[in-house]
């Protein structure tokens, strides 16, 4: 069967001409998506059937390429290979953060990557630190550029397990001064587009070219040596098959690569990645006749794009990445590497200078995140006149909370600005050590309990002023756009923290900041401007502890909560909970501990929810003190009142009650987070959604012979019949697909049906219902193989489901139930299996288009 495979040597090249190295570089990154309350991606609705886009292209790029897949012609695997062991990358930080949490297979696959890597390429890791969240350098002011510096390299450092060599700028947006502050901060080398060379020279003339002819002889030996002469680099036609030494202030210097420009915007938008073979040649054609007297020992033939061109905006791109790299492998016309190990065996012979404040995504250098430059989406009529105020208002809200800011630090810290650079420590590593250690280091004095909730909400605040510059929120067309929303968001948790931190102060900053927000007018007529974008996005979002206990206390309703739980960054301490039911109608009553696990904010509630069936849920929640005896004799009293009240079935009561004990009852279903709101609004609909497919499946049933009959006379069903087909079919398909008993025969039925009668599928959800459940056979099997007895007939229910997932009329997306197939067959003891279970093992990964016999597993595919 498979066999994992070493990492070989490369062949050695025949040619006497000057190595020939290839590197591929992928920008891997998403714009953070987290509610600046919460701390989590909620829902959403455009990235289904994922739960949101970073859930979706995870699923499409970053996963696959940990374990892409080569074909042969019979598109049967025969080789899995991690490209990220040998390709170069980045990984936004923020983005690393989520597929920790939310992804962490796929998150292993990419630090050990790194590590192999360093095995294949001279001790050189991949990985390229990123500016943390990808903020444009240039436009920054220079205590921000620092922060995004050291924040990006603190990140790197603690998932890689070494500093980085290399740093990504978003966008590639550079100047000087930018690069200056990264040589300081000890980087080696950073990536840009060949159009942000300005010019260059070689570092040593030529020997021969450096005499003086009109000095005598003495007068030349005294003179400074000749420098080469600067040749201008016009029309992106730098060489890009070499590095460059960017020479800095106080003797720094910074090597940079400027990547081949054609060669990336064929990957990105003219289709090579439609052919592994053509991508290969493309990146071989990258190398040219060594010039006369030209210093360079080696050339670089590499590309930079967007990582997601690898499996995201191009499907199955990883796999052209894959069958491109292994040729080129395979072959003697150049080597792989990365840029570290192709800087340290060939260092720079030429010196180059950038284009100051200039970009690879903005014709115009960087003044697509701060004017109506022109570069846009296209939609006609529409105006990018809003990214102007809109930086204005960010600017004025960063500067204007700046001196608040140092002003309340000077009796908690030693130094504001030092203690935020070090407080990405307490981002990556939220435990109580981890915040003992921080505050040991840069607070004045030891604080009081008060006094921690304050200095940790001064640091979330300098954090959201940095989060709130996060480039796609100028990126796109239009100002309520939802990456621009976001950010907006991240400015209302600044102003919300600055009430709170700043008294006065702190709450004026609002009414300015609206004003010049209200400048950046919308292409939307109802929207108006960005001030409505923040009163209709924004002001809503803002919670604090007396929200999230009504969350808790509504959700508690439908769901069973430990004593002891997470509710997002909080921690819930459930303190009592009664339950009293009268028909439909349920009241529930409880106190609870919040804690807020990134402030350490605490606050004792108490609650009632009155749930009359359906959505009719009213709910209400106010502050609690254990210690005061009055108010524990109070709300003991109150819920005497409520339980007789629903003995006796006595509902108007009951509400007047609560009215009477909390004041008024402010919280309904709508004021759910939205992921629980959309689980329970599912719960809800279940039994109405139901009975909607039992009706129109009946009528469909009723009349499935007179559509027959319609479809082979070539007559068009009327609407509301096709219409019922439609959903009958689909629906009736996917209950059968997802069913635990797999019942093929039905599942082949219904398609017939639906061939045979001309009814449309839903393709891309069934696609993805079918690979759902070809995983879940996969996991049974998983337990099969691990003793679990109660799935003894695994491995043929797992050959079924793989059988009439093989013979569905669409494409499904059986990667993850293909990795755990070569899982268990790494990490299993084989010779424990009997011939039968080896023989239908077997015949699973054929049915899966594995090519059992032929397979080979790279290094650096990891076992899940």
């Amino acid at each position: 069967m498979a066999k994992p495979r070493a990492a070989k040597s490369p062949k050695p090249q025949t040619a006497v001409e000057a190595p020939r190295f290839v590197c591929i570089h992928g920008h891997f990154y998403q714009p953070p998506r987290e509610n600046p309350w919460l701390e989590t991606v909620e829902v959403q609705d455009s990235a289904a059937p994922y739960h949101d886009w970073n859930d979706r292209i995870t699923a499409e790029c970053y996963a696959p390429n940990g374990a892409s897949r080569i074909t042969n012609k019979q598109d049967e695997i025969i080789r899995i290979m991690n490209n990220y062991a040998r390709m170069s990358f980045n990984f936004g930080p923020t983005l690393l953060s989520w597929l920790q949490d939310k992804a962490p297979r796929t998150y292993r696959m990419i630090v050990d990557a790194d590590k192999f890597s360093a095995q294949r390429y001279s001790g050189h890791g991949s990985a390229v630190a990123q500016v943390y969240n990808h903020l444009i350098m240039p436009l920054a002011n220079r205590r921000d550029a620092l922060t995004q510096i050291r924040w990006g390299i603190a990140d790197f450092e603690s998932r890689f397990g070494r500093k980085p060599e290399g740093m990504w700028l978003a966008e590639t947006a550079v100047n000087r001064n930018v690069l200056d502050l990264m040589a300081q901060e000890g980087i080696k080398f950073t990536i840009l587009a060949p159009v942000q060379c300005a010019r260059v020279r070689r570092l040593e003339p030529p020997a021969g070219t450096a005499s003086k002819p009109n000095l005598d002889p003495v007068a030349a030996a005294a003179a400074p040596p000749a420098e080469e002469p600067w040749t201008q680099t016009p029309n992106a036609n730098v060489d890009p098959t070499h590095p460059y030494l960017i020479k800095l202030d106080e003797g720094r210097s910074i090597a940079v690569f400027f990547y081949d420009g054609p060669g990336s915007r064929a990957i990105a938008f003219e289709g090579l990645l439609n052919s592994g073979e053509n991508f290969a040649n493309r990146l071989i054609s990258g190398f040219h006749p060594a010039a006369p007297g030209d210093p360079e020992l080696a050339q670089i033939s590499h590309v930079a794009t967007d990582g997601e061109s690898y499996g995201h905006h191009h499907k199955h791109g990883e796999m052209a990445l894959s069958s491109a790299m292994h040729r080129i492998e395979e072959g003697q016309q150049a080597r792989l590497t990365n840029y570290g190990e192709f800087l340290e065996k060939f260092p720079p012979k030429w010196e180059a200078e950038v284009a100051e404040d200039t970009s690879w995504s903005c014709a115009h250098g960087v003044e697509r995140w701060r004017s109506n430059c022109g570069c846009n989406g296209g939609k006609a009529g529409w105006n990018q006149e809003w990214r102007a105020p809109l930086r204005d208002a960010l600017d004025y809200l960063r500067d204007a909370t700046a001196p608040l800011a140092e002003q309340l630090s000077q009796s908690i810290f030693k130094d504001l600005w030092v203690a935020r650079d070090a407080y990405i420590h307490v981002v990556l590593d939220r435990s109580p050590a981890s915040i003992i250690r921080f505050f040991a280091d840069h607070t004045t004095r030891h604080l009081t309990e008060d006094e921690r909730v304050t200095a940790l909400e001064l640091m979330e605040l300098e954090r959201h002023t940095q989060l709130m510059y996060t480039s796609c929120g100028w990126f796109f067309d239009e100002i309520s756009g939802i990456e621009t929303v976001q950010i907006i968001a991240y400015a209302g948790r600044v102003l919300q923290l600055a009430a709170k931190l700043f008294g006065p102060p702190g709450v004026a900053l609002e009414a300015e900041f609206l004003s010049r927000l209200a400048r950046a007018k919308s292409n939307v007529p109802e929207m108006g401007d960005g001030a409505e974008v923040y009163r209709r996005y924004v002001t809503n979002m803002k919670i604090g502890l007396e929200q999230v206990g009504a969350h808790y206390a509504i959700s508690s309703i439908f769901r069973a909560y430990p004593e002891h739980g997470e509710l997002f960054c909080f921690d819930v301490h459930r303190e009592s909970q009664e339950v009293f039911n009268s028909g439909r109608g349920r009241v529930a009553l409880g106190r609870a501990l919040l804690y807020s696990r990134i402030t350490e904010e605490s606050e004792e509630l108490c609650f009632a929810v009155l749930h009359l069936g359906d959505q009719n849920l009213s709910a209400a929640v106010k502050a609690y003190n254990s210690t005061n005896p009055a108010e524990v004799e109070a709300f003991a009293t109150f819920s005497t009142d409520i339980s007789t009240a629903i003995r006796r079935a006595n509902l108007p009561e009951v509400i007047r009650l609560i009215d009477r004990f909390f004041g008024e009852t402010a919280y309904s279903l709508t004021s759910l987070f939205a992921d629980e709101q959309h689980r329970i609004l599912s719960t809800i609909l279940n039994q109405t959604v139901s009975e909607m497919e039992d009706s129109l499946r009946k009528i469909y049933e009723d009349h499935a012979s007179l559509m027959h009959f319609l479809t082979e006379s070539g007559m068009t069903a009327p609407p509301a019949l096709a219409t019922a087909a439609r959903f009958a079919i689909n629906a009736s398909l996917r209950q059968a697909i997802e069913s635990d008993t797999f019942d093929t025969a039905e599942i082949e039925a219904l398609i017939a049906r639906a061939e045979a009668d001309q009814i449309p599928l839903d393709t891309q959800l069934l696609s993805y219902t079918t690979g759902q459940r070809m995983k879940r056979a996969m996991i049974r099997l998983e337990a099969a193989a691990a003793g679990d007895h109660q799935s003894s007939d695994a491995l043929a229910a797992a050959i079924e489901v793989a059988e009439a997932t093989h013979r569905m009329p669409f494409e499904v997306n059986i990667w993850q139930a293909q990795n755990i197939w070569n899982d268990l067959l790494r990490r299993s003891d084989t010779n424990y299996w009997t011939d039968e279970w080896k023989e239908g093992f077997k015949k699973l990964g054929e049915t899966m288009n594995i090519k059992v016999d032929q397979l080979v597993i790279e290094e650096g595919v990891s076992a899940f």
